[in-house]
């Protein structure tokens, strides 16, 4: 069956419609002169300058950044330790349940994480006097589900890769970390890198799981947007957007030139 093209072009377009057009419409808005988000009030930049004189925003700005990027280094290290168990090791004792535990997490609601974090946060607290709700429990709720990510993206990783590299280094005599940190993770550093951004987005964007586990001066930035949303949209939210969608775009595009020069070099050797 021949379909037209143009039919294609037009499903096309209206599905980027749908997807961008409120995203190009939040960036147009923040720079309106008036307060109603719906009026066009003339250009200006007022809100920006107001943002970033805003110290409520910018601290929970910074606080979500640090939460983000700690729960996503903790994330990589243990999500590639679990990916290596389950990929490079075969049948050991525990292994259904750590794959279990690897995926359960990926499936399960955010409130359920929230709950049972809290649950277990107040517990421990009761016990031995630690953790107190904030930014350290955060980061632990976050590496919780987070790790399940990355170790999904190393472990397809190093099922797709050949272990013969491995393997004859090993039969040269280099020892199994020699092995580790010179070939299988210089391999794997496309998997880190992916699932090192897929964890700070999680991460960063989370509001759930964080306003169960956060405590008094710990808001994070999106139960901060949240607070002011139900008051009302205003510019300088928009404002505030608009710098993220900017942010984002920075990063996939630094991460996209990285591995198209991977891919060249690759393809030079």
């Amino acid at each position: 069956m021949n379909r037209s093209p143009w039919a294609l072009y037009t499903a096309m377009a209206f599905g980027y419609a749908f997807l961008y057009v409120p995203i190009v419409s939040l960036i147009v808005y923040s720079f309106n002169k008036s307060r109603l988000v719906t009026v066009w009030g003339g250009f200006s930049t007022e809100w920006y300058a107001r943002l970033f004189n805003n110290e409520q925003i910018l601290s929970a700005a910074w606080r979500s950044f640090l939460i983000a990027s700690g729960s996503a280094t903790l994330a990589v290290v243990i999500g590639t330790a679990a990916g290596l168990a389950l990929a490079r090791f075969g049948r050991f004792p525990g292994r259904g349940l750590l794959s279990l535990m690897s995926s359960a997490p990926l499936v399960m609601p955010e409130v359920m994480l929230g709950l049972s974090a809290l649950l277990l946060f107040v517990s421990m607290q009761q016990l031995i006097g630690w953790p107190t709700r904030g930014m350290s429990t955060i980061t632990m709720a976050h590496v919780t589900f987070t790790a399940c990510y990355v170790t999904v993206v190393v472990r397809s990783r190093l099922t797709m890769m050949d272990d013969s590299l491995e393997e004859a280094a090993m039969d040269l005599g280099a020892r199994p970390w020699k092995v580790f940190f010179l070939i299988t993770l210089p391999l794997i550093a496309p998997a880190l890198l992916a699932g090192w951004l897929l964890a700070f987005t999680l991460s960063l964007d989370d509001l759930v799981v964080a306003s169960f586990t956060s405590g008094p001066g710990a808001s994070t930035l999106p139960m901060l947007i949240y607070s002011k949303v139900k008051l009302g949209v205003t510019p300088e939210i928009n404002a505030l957007a608009t710098l993220v969608v900017l942010l984002v775009m920075v990063l996939v595009s630094i991460a996209g030139i990285l591995l198209h020069r991977q891919q060249k070099q690759r393809k030079r050797a």
